[in-house]
């Protein structure tokens, strides 16, 4: 199929999505933007952090990992599930008590304003850094198999996403996000389906052969369908895994201003907690047929002679192995897992920007003209750091953008852990001022520990469970500069 066939329902995709943006954005404020005016249906919300919380990385990426490591994704999902939990009955009563329009107002509340602002400003780091490594990722295949042919360089491919974006959410924020996150994960999860039917179909298989296939089939760590890893100097070991996995959703969902604002944008507390519980069962769900096609992905690869892995995979075989029909659905689903994770990083950037770092709440003398102004402009630069890091990233070129991602997730999640843990397990005061110290020698620690860990134990490697341990050294570090809070008489 032609790269202006393919342009064309893309940019059709794309009308479609500004269409609701603008029924959605009517009479927008800058609660609207911030918080959906706390009004957002649950329903729509969970359905809608589906897409967000998988993103073009899983589309892509964890099929193509299959290969490498079998299902021991999957062991992380287990722990998505204890996370989600976690953050339906400890993190969103506390929220929702507190009545927060940023997450990170509860870090000043409990230890004061340097570890506020320290918690938005690795929030800012974090999103910033996660969200662009997913959109590299999308771009980079958009490119490839569309903009490329047609001479549009890879900068420009970026910058013109970027703007699509910034148009949709420009006015609406949030209240925007939910329903055109809703839209795009009913696009996203199709092209799932579909390709999953196509490759059963043509390789005459039914659901329980290829169950049977995958248990036979051997990839670098056994069969295909293996789970569960048992060796405790493997990074894929089940007990770090699991942990990883609990603690990755605790922090990059519960303690993230982009997920959160989501879920506190429901108007009671109950039906937030149903989003959450809600999308932990989903996510088992979904994640573990994404893992069954990229089961499937490699084994009619064998038979298609593609030598073609990892991130590469699903592409080269969407768009050359497959039916005209079945790429075109492939391209609407890759774009529907691009644009949840990049839409709502940026407004959920902005949100964090304006209200953490230039306190727009704290300042009653700022017409409500004034702030939507300065939140545009918060919005504009935000997308320009996006263009900036993207391009970082092609630069660089990873092979596997969903452990770049894990291992950033790591280093800069974990501070965010230890405080939200401290403030939320201890009754104790800290020193206020050196909390951003306390918060950067924390992951440089963990960068010694994991250079280091190889040498001193042979044949063992930091997974993710490297954000545990991150988190752990600066709940220690705040220990060290804290003392027990006085009750008044």
């Amino acid at each position: 199929m032609s790269p202006l066939v393919l342009l064309s329902f893309v940019a059709g995709y794309f009308l479609l999505l500004m269409l609701v943006a603008w029924y959605t954005s009517k009479n927008a404020t800058n609660e609207s933007f911030f918080i959906g005016n706390k009004n957002s249906n649950w329903m729509l919300v969970a359905f809608g952090m589906i897409g967000t919380s998988l993103s073009g990385v899983t589309f892509v990426s964890v099929p193509g990992t299959v290969g490498a490591n079998s299902f021991a994704y999957f062991q992380i999902v287990i722990g998505y599930f204890i996370g989600y939990l976690t953050i339906a009955y400890v993190l969103l009563p506390l929220y929702y008590k507190m009545n927060l329009t940023s997450i990170y107002t509860y870090l000043g509340n409990r230890l004061g304003i340097k570890s506020y602002k320290t918690g938005a400003s690795f929030f800012i780091l974090s999103r910033i850094l996660g969200a662009t490594a997913r959109l590299y990722l999308v771009v980079k295949i958009l490119q490839d198999i569309i903009l490329s042919d047609l001479g549009i360089p890879f900068w420009a491919t970026t910058l013109i996403i970027l703007i699509m974006i910034l148009i949709y959410t420009y006015e609406g924020g949030v209240k925007t996000i939910v329903f055109t996150d809703t839209l795009q994960t009913t696009f996203m999860l199709t092209g799932l389906i579909v390709c999953i039917i196509y490759i059963l179909h043509t390789m005459g298989l039914s659901f329980g052969d290829a169950i049977n296939a995958l248990s036979t089939h051997q990839g670098e760590k056994g069969a295909y369908s293996k789970i569960f890893f048992t060796d405790p100097s493997d990074k894929l070991f089940f007990v770090k895994q699991i942990l990883a996995g609990a603690f990755i959703t605790i922090t990059m969902t519960g303690l993230d201003q982009e997920m959160m604002q989501k879920s506190i944008s429901v108007k009671r507390l109950k039906d937030s907690q149903k989003n959450m519980v809600s999308l932990a069962f989903i996510m088992v769900v979904v994640i573990f047929i994404f893992l069954f096609l990229g089961g499937l992905l490699h084994l009619y690869g064998a038979q298609q002679g593609i030598m073609a892995k990892g991130d590469d995979l699903f592409p080269a075989l969407a768009l050359n192995n497959m039916p005209a029909i079945v790429s075109v659905i492939f391209i609407i689903a890759l774009i529907s897992a691009l644009f949840p994770s990049a839409d709502g990083a940026i407004t959920a950037l902005t949100s964090s920007f304006c209200i953490d770092i230039l306190g727009i709440k704290r300042r009653p003398n700022w017409s409500e003209q004034k702030q939507k102004k300065i939140r545009q402009r918060v919005h504009l630069t935000v997308a320009f750091i996006f263009l900036i890091f993207v391009m970082v990233f092609h630069w660089v070129n990873d092979p596997s953008m969903i452990d770049v991602i894990l291992k950033l997730a790591a280093y800069t999640y974990g501070p965010l852990l230890g405080l939200f843990t401290f403030g939320i397990l201890t009754k104790r005061s800290v020193k206020d001022k050196w909390v951003p110290l306390i918060c950067i020698v924390s992951p440089l620690i963990c960068l010694g520990i994991e250079k280091l860990t190889p040498l001193i134990i042979p044949g063992f490697k930091m997974g993710p469970e490297l954000l545990v341990v991150n988190g752990f050294l600066t709940y220690i570090g705040l220990l060290m500069i804290s003392k027990k809070i006085k009750l008044e008489e």
